[in-house]
């Protein structure tokens, strides 16, 4: 029996996925569900920071960071994606590398803050992501994290695991990344809710966060690393 390899499994998806990423990614960032992320960002990191975006993809929103005067690295598992990174995304402010999320291989507290959209949920272990986070950024620094809302398509990818199938859609609900995150040394400072469609029609400024986190496409948390 071929044993499950989560990591090589998840580059395979992502090489795979990579050529429709790509073709859609700077709409993402620009026009869609990705726009607010970076002015989102910016509210709470100081322009000139060194930030590393973890799951960074083909590079279009670690270039958008750079763009807005930060230094960046891009880290991804697909190989492809960074291949198509380190073409298209030109910058002096920006480098990429292939790496593991969650074992980054960089150095104690090198960052002043992390992006992560939409990558925690795709490792064998969010919360060992966490820690890595933990470890690479300066103390009191800054972490930015998305994760698939209730409400998001993509989640579809972990259904399979009721039949007992292996998948690499580690499926969290916003409330869950919250609280494991407040479980493991970092606040919330503030979070950024991105809706399905359709929900501009309902009043959404006098409900519950709760109820506002249950109609998300994507919920992006700014954490803060815990002092010491």
């Amino acid at each position: 029996m071929t044993t499950f390899n989560w990591v090589n499994e998840a580059e395979k998806k992502w090489n795979e996925t990579s050529n429709y990423w790509n073709k859609n990614s700077k709409d993402m960032w620009d026009k869609g569900s990705r726009k607010e992320i970076v002015p989102f960002f910016q509210n709470y990191i100081e322009i000139g920071s060194s930030v590393c975006d973890l799951g960074c993809g083909d590079g279009y929103g670690s270039y958008k960071l750079a763009q807005s005067g930060y230094s960046v690295l891009g880290i991804d598992i697909s190989s492809d994606m960074i291949e198509k990174a380190k073409i298209q995304r030109n910058a002096p402010n920006l480098t990429f590398q292939k790496g593991d999320i969650a074992n980054t291989h960089l150095e104690n507290e090198s960052f002043d803050a992390v992006m992560a959209i939409n990558s925690l949920e795709w490792t064998e272990s969010p919360l060992q992501v966490l820690f890595e986070i933990n470890r690479i950024i300066k103390p009191s620094g800054y972490a930015c994290v998305g994760i698939l809302g209730p409400t998001a398509m993509p989640r579809t990818n972990s259904y399979r695991r009721l039949y007992g199938e292996e998948v690499i859609c580690n499926t969290m609900m916003p409330w869950e990344l919250e609280q494991l995150a407040s479980e493991n040394g970092w606040e919330k400072m503030d979070e950024l809710h991105v809706y399905k469609r359709g929900a501009d029609k309902l009043d959404l400024h006098n409900i519950s966060n709760e109820l506002k986190q249950a109609l998300t496409f994507m919920s992006v948390f700014l954490l803060k690393r815990k002092g010491e």
